[in-house]
């Protein structure tokens, strides 16, 4: 009787702490993002057409042309922690801001997935999954979803001659999921 007694509590600490423990690494490893897609499909921004203003402006004054988005760089993306396809380029709009557009992303989705342009080199497997937070970068914000197409504003300071790779960076394990290398386009 006394065996049943010690017994009854050590299992029932014994259930707690097992459902404890599951609950923590349910929270830690959300696996069910492995099977939700979140597509996003996000123009680039358009030109916006000047319009006349000042002192000498009329109504009937034709605006002047639009001046077209500029790639300055391109890049292809390579696997790492997870098989990660799709491209990117940074973009100069007509306004002088700059953005990186990611095209045609398909990657698994994470918890606590950023898209950052860092200086580190791009290399393929294994030996490209931890390399990315070990010099400069800069966090453009969570991903918005592990398919599509999207767009991320890059800060005025950000100096592309120095940030040549983009990586799908998983905050929580900090591991990358796939990376591309920045390749200024030509002139």
């Amino acid at each position: 009787m006394r065996t049943s007694v010690v017994r009854r509590p050590l299992v029932i600490v014994g259930l707690v702490v097992v459902a404890v423990v599951a609950v923590a690494g349910l929270y830690w490893f959300q696996p069910w993002k492995l099977w939700v897609d979140e597509t996003v499909r996000e123009e680039l921004p358009a030109a916006s057409p000047a319009s006349p203003d000042g002192p000498g402006a009329s109504a009937d004054t034709a605006p002047s042309a639009p001046s077209a988005p500029k790639v300055l760089a391109t890049g292809s993306f390579v696997s790492h922690e997870h098989a990660t396809t799709g491209s990117v380029k940074i973009v100069r709009l007509p306004d002088g801001s700059r953005i990186l557009r990611i095209e045609d992303l398909d990657t698994s989705s994470g918890p606590d997935l950023r898209v950052w342009l860092t200086d580190a080199p791009v290399k393929e497997g294994r030996d490209g999954w931890h390399v990315f937070d070990d010099g400069e970068h800069v966090s453009l914000g969570k991903l918005k979803g592990n398919k599509g197409d999207q767009n991320y504003a890059l800060p005025a300071e950000a100096d592309l001659n120095r940030l040549t790779s983009v990586s799908i960076w998983c905050d929580r394990f900090d591991v990358s999921f796939g990376a591309a290398e920045l390749r200024k386009a030509p002139a």
